[in-house]
């Protein structure tokens, strides 16, 4: 559970900061684990807490930050002197002052739903575990080699501001994952392929394969994958490499979610579309003139940005500047029609409100603006995966992430997967291998002929999204049923290589 904010340490800082527009104090702790294994052993695990307390402050329209990993009343209030200080140094050299888009007042507390605290779980079992499964695959005689690995993170935050927010809240997510390698003796090829299960903010009890079903974060069946996998995995390395060209795509969420995420999560980041990260993450073609107009996509394109989705791993009941979770459009009929903003972008955009998506991975950095669970919507009565296949002609069903590419604008881009089954009238005709589906946003986008159902629906996603000077780390979810895409162009990597 979370813990009640230290109403000593937090308010000691506001009012040490008494003349600020805009005063807050965070604490936050960071608890996180991990094992990995190869061919069954252990090779690495340890667990690791960071903690510390930051206070941000709004002077003469310009921000100063300091934080420490000293959680006294006393270091409090010698943060919010600092950060004064800083604020005041720096109003000089600003041009545009910082103003921040109003919220209500908010109080309380958040935990996210969790059913096994996967920390309370013995380290020997959780080992136990990973190294079973990986015992199994390594017993089929497919697979020459198998890693493991296993990603655990809490985080408790804290927060009181001086306009009055005080809440705290909790949240956990994990990732397993599980990673056969395949060497044919005679020819010296080899392949790999791993688990396709996304991390989620669940516990224990997702590695299980247990916990409640709701909003595309189910159960996974892993007994099932980890049976299926080393046959599909013998049949890729024996499959035909692909003739390039274009085809129609039936892309699986556990493709999709990436696309979604390196071709809309980031494009539709309002900071990131003004230009601001252009020294580092990069910019955006879906620049503030053209939202309500721009050609995003088909009509079928529903995309929402989303703070609230069951087990989203940016899931949140507020975000680190208390404005409250929400869920709004991005991306409607295939029009841009809104930002991922926090205070400041809402205000800069002339918007009455933030959607709430301010956030630091840790005490020692500043929030900035990052991604919420960014999704692609299903039909509401859309067909199952065979059903899509049996309407495509001549393309590829394409399961499972692996490399991508894209351009600093989120315009041109290129990306693989890890299964490429053939499509033949309508039917699945074995794998091929070396494939790469390449395009630019708008014309991708605009390819989307048919969505699947909610039954296809998945929420996929990543722990690692990269983004600020200083580098933070953040998780996000990004859930899309499975999607046709018609004409979309094919390469062989292989070829493209030599």
């Amino acid at each position: 559970m979370a813990k009640p904010p230290p109403d000593s340490v937090l308010t000691s800082a506001i009012g040490a900061a008494s003349d600020a527009e805009y005063v807050s104090a965070r604490a936050m702790t960071t608890h996180t684990g991990h094992l990995a294994l190869h061919d069954g052993a252990l090779e690495s695990s340890g667990e690791s807490v960071d903690t510390g307390i930051a206070v941000r402050v709004l002077v003469d329209g310009c921000w100063g930050f300091a934080a420490s990993d000293v959680c006294t009343r006393e270091e409090a209030v010698r943060l919010a002197q600092t950060a004064t200080a800083l604020a005041r140094l720096s109003a000089p050299l600003v041009k545009t002052r910082v103003e921040l888009a109003d919220e209500p007042v908010h109080r309380g507390g958040w935990v996210a739903p969790l059913e096994i605290d996967p920390f309370a779980v013995p380290e020997a079992e959780r080992l136990a575990l990973m190294a079973d499964r990986s015992r199994r695959l390594m017993g089929a005689p497919q697979i020459s080699h198998v890693d493991a690995r296993l990603a655990m993170v809490r985080e408790e935050v804290t927060y009181a501001d001086n306009l009055g927010s005080q809440f705290s809240q909790s949240r956990h997510r994990i990732e397993a994952e599980w990673s056969a390698t395949a060497i044919d003796e005679h020819t010296g090829t080899f392949d790999s392929m791993s688990t396709t299960a996304p991390p989620v903010a669940r516990g224990w009890e997702y590695v299980l394969g247990q916990g409640a079903t709701s909003g595309g974060a189910r159960p996974w069946d892993w007994e099932a994958e980890l049976d299926e996998l080393p046959e599909l995995l013998a049949e890729k390395l024996r499959a035909p490499s692909v003739d390039p060209g274009r085809l129609t795509l039936v892309l699986d969420p556990t493709n999709l979610w990436l696309t979604i995420h390196e071709s809309v999560g980031h494009a539709t980041e309002l900071d990131r579309a003004l230009g601001y990260e252009a020294n580092y993450a990069g910019t955006s073609f879906a620049t503030p003139e053209h939202l309500g107009s721009l050609r995003y996509g088909s009509d079928l394109m529903h995309v929402t940005g989303d703070r609230t989705a069951d087990f989203g791993l940016a899931t949140v009941g507020w975000d680190d500047e208390a404005v409250a979770a929400q869920q709004w459009d991005l991306v409607r009929d295939g029009t841009l029609v809104g930002y991922q903003l926090d205070r400041a972008m809402a205000a800069e955009l002339g918007v009455p409100r933030s959607n709430g998506c301010s956030y630091a991975d840790s005490a020692g950095h500043v929030p900035i603006q990052r991604m919420p669970n960014v999704s692609l919507q299903p039909a509401p009565e859309g067909p199952d995966v065979s059903a899509l296949i049996a309407g495509v002609e001549d393309g590829l069903y394409i399961v499972g992430d692996r490399s991508w590419s894209i351009d600093m604008q989120r315009y041109n881009f290129q990306f693989t997967g890890q299964r490429f089954h053939r499509i033949k009238n309508g039917r699945l005709q074995g794998q091929v291998r070396d494939v790469a589906y390449q395009s630019r946003t708008p014309d991708f986008w605009g390819s989307l002929v048919a969505l699947g159902g909610p039954q296809t629906y998945l929420l996929g996603g990543a722990l690692n999204c990269g983004k600020g000077q200083p580098g933070q780390v953040a998780a996000v979810s990004h859930g899309c049923p499975a999607a046709v895409f018609e004409n979309v162009n094919v390469l062989n990597t292989r070829q493209e290589a030599m």
